[in-house]
């Protein structure tokens, strides 16, 4: 299955590229995804995409995958009498739900610094900013929530502990998967492919991809949220219902 989807893929990059020369000559990068919508339904233990492409030309591929952003807050915990409460907390806005990088070479080698923080290349330049700090709010301790934030996402699996690679052949065709874990947050990804040379982007191409809830899961997901007061009274039905059942049942016993 793998080996066709495989050949099924980069069989379509050959055909672009192909198309004309001129194209090629206006088009260095082409990119594209195996699948542009996860689908998570009951029994999701998570799924794989695969993005494939092609390079015109010497360089190097970086590809970043960001999920929706959303403010976060983080907590510190600490012992008051003898007890562990919430000492502290601080909240960041446009936080990724998802993040991972693959690149070609290690990210040090691809770009510098500067261009690494500007395209938000490697999780230590997710453009995360504190909301309501306090201008006397040392930046130190700013960097301990960030780092807490960002090293429970990793603990998720929400966030890439290492960059994964993108593997090349003949010099011109790409691909990589990325893994998506069962908790993985629903609505719509970006992924950008970054096309570098001599460290600086020549070409960046975006593409969309969607994770939503479908099937029953999703019914019961959308009530859920849309009508709390009614899924709580069915909720609680249910339970007494079941109970009610249960008792009857051992009570025959």
């Amino acid at each position: 299955m793998f080996i066709r989807a495989f050949t099924l893929t980069f069989l379509a990059v050959l055909g672009i590229l192909g198309a004309t020369s001129s194209a090629r000559a206006q088009q260095e990068l082409v990119a594209d995804l195996s699948d542009h919508l996860v689908a998570i339904t009951t029994g999701f233990t998570g799924a794989d995409v695969l993005l494939f492409g092609a390079i015109e030309g010497e360089g190097e591929i970086v590809v970043v995958v960001t999920g929706p952003r959303d403010r976060v807050t983080v907590r510190r915990k600490d012992r008051v009498i003898g007890v562990w409460a919430n000492v502290d907390s601080m909240t960041f806005e446009n936080v990724p739900a998802f993040y991972a990088v693959a690149t070609t070479k290690p990210l040090g080698e691809v770009a510098p610094e500067d261009v690494r923080a500007r395209q938000e290349i490697g999780v230590e330049n997710i453009n995360m900013r504190p909301v309501g700090v306090d201008a006397a709010v040392p930046p130190s301790q700013i960097d301990t929530f960030r780092s807490a934030l960002i090293r429970n996402k990793t603990r998720q699996r929400l966030y890439g502990a290492e960059v994964q690679p993108i593997t090349v052949l003949s010099d011109r065709l790409f691909r990589s998967r990325v893994h998506f874990p069962t908790n993985v947050t629903t609505g719509i990804y970006t992924v950008s492919v970054y096309y570098i040379r001599d460290g600086s982007p020549v070409h960046a191409q975006t593409t969309p991809l969607q994770i939503s809830k479908v099937g029953i899961g999703a019914d019961v997901f959308l009530f859920a949220h849309t009508n709390s007061a009614a899924y709580g009274l069915i909720a609680i039905a249910i339970a007494v219902a079941a109970g009610w059942l249960a008792a009857a049942i051992f009570r025959k016993v």
